[in-house]
């Protein structure tokens, strides 16, 4: 598997050195798209990226899976991403209507250059929040556990996600678990052994603190629990185990700032970020501002750039009349030097994708 993905990675590379030219001229007439303009100007065509990327974090429609894979094979070429990874969405077994990822894997297996699939937010994920609730995470519990992960690995995800420590009411229920639970040092060791990574939706939250405002209670909680600490010792459980925390600019509590994921990325060198930024709902800590990149965030992408890849939890297929969030990324995208969009575009994929062989990851400068 990671012969195939460096061979992938060097043909992106030649193939977006073919039309840098084109698309920079492209970007020029088309003008930057307005940060968190929300509705797509008629008049205003989306700018593709100047070199090629590749799509880290999607989502599908579970009762359309051939609409959604139409949607992203289509937009590939509009956003000159070059491949796209589809997630299951994290849930509970309290919700009607949860799938994984078998629903979309025989479409998208029919495009092994172009899509890939993570799973487990459908199955392992509700076994967390199942066991957080009950207490139970003994020797049965856990066994079964591993029997769905290794389950979820025959049939061909390359990778374990959405998975939740701390996610808000929305298209899924509340939920929380503690990032240390047994069984997600469970799913570390697992990963690690098969050397795919695990992608975790975790809002970031220090110390204990009151729903921030804006946010409903119900259906979310009135006080969060702190996270951060024990996400530290799930990286640390297994330094093998290459853990995605997903959603960097895309901030619910104002917590998740370029500070907090420096002191991380310094601390674990097997924690890895991608990159989100929403038009249409901006957050806290947002990376862009009159659609330029803040300098203290450039500076972080610039200080580790082998540890951020681009997720924009696009929604294929693409919802209509609206601007779409792979815009807002590729403006930002669009902004960072070359060296450095070749390395967040395809080459740390590669790296973290890169099966048991890959080797561990570099660390950032402490500037």
């Amino acid at each position: 598997m990671k012969r195939s993905l460096e061979k992938f990675v060097k043909a992106v590379a030649l193939s977006g050195t073919a039309i840098v030219a084109v698309l920079a001229a492209r970007v020029l007439i088309a003008g930057q798209p307005q940060s968190g303009a929300g509705k797509m100007s008629t008049e205003t065509e989306p700018v593709p990226a100047l070199t090629p990327y590749v799509e880290a974090h999607t989502h599908f429609d579970d009762k359309d899976p051939e609409g959604s894979v139409r949607s992203a094979l289509a937009a590939l070429g509009r956003q000159n991403a070059s491949k796209i990874f589809f997630l299951t969405l994290p849930d509970t077994f309290d919700r009607s209507g949860s799938f994984d990822a078998e629903v979309m894997l025989p479409t998208a297996k029919k495009y092994p250059d172009k899509l890939a699939v993570l799973g487990g937010g459908g199955s392992l994920n509700p076994m967390i929040m199942k066991s957080v609730a009950t207490g139970d995470a003994g020797p049965e519990v856990q066994k079964k556990f591993r029997e769905r992960a290794e389950e979820l690995l025959r049939e061909g995800v390359v990778g374990f996600g959405e998975m939740t420590a701390e996610h808000f009411d929305g298209a899924t229920p509340y939920q929380y678990a503690p990032a240390d639970h047994p069984l997600f040092l469970l799913l570390a060791d697992i990963a690690a052994q098969h050397g795919v990574p695990i992608d975790l939706h975790m809002e970031a939250v220090p110390e204990a603190m009151p729903l921030p405002a804006g946010l409903k209670s119900p259906p979310n909680p009135p006080e969060l629990h702190a996270n951060i600490a024990a996400f530290e010792r799930l990286l640390s459980h297994n330094p093998r185990a290459r853990i995605i925390w997903a959603h960097a600019g895309s901030d619910g509590t104002g917590f998740r700032t370029p500070d907090l994921c420096r002191r991380l990325l310094l601390a674990h060198p097997n924690l890895y970020m991608e990159i989100k930024a929403d038009p249409l709902t901006h957050g806290k800590n947002y990376p862009l501002a009159d659609g330029k990149i803040k300098p203290e965030w450039l500076k972080l992408f610039e200080d580790f750039p082998d540890r951020f890849i681009i997720g924009t939890d696009q929604h294929y297929p693409e919802p209509k009349d609206q601007q779409q969030r792979w815009q807002e990324i590729v403006l930002l995208f669009n902004q960072l030097p070359a060296d450095l969009r070749r390395k967040i575009g395809t080459e740390n994929i590669a790296h973290i994708y890169g099966g048991p062989s890959a080797s561990s990851a570099k660390g950032g400068k402490a500037l």
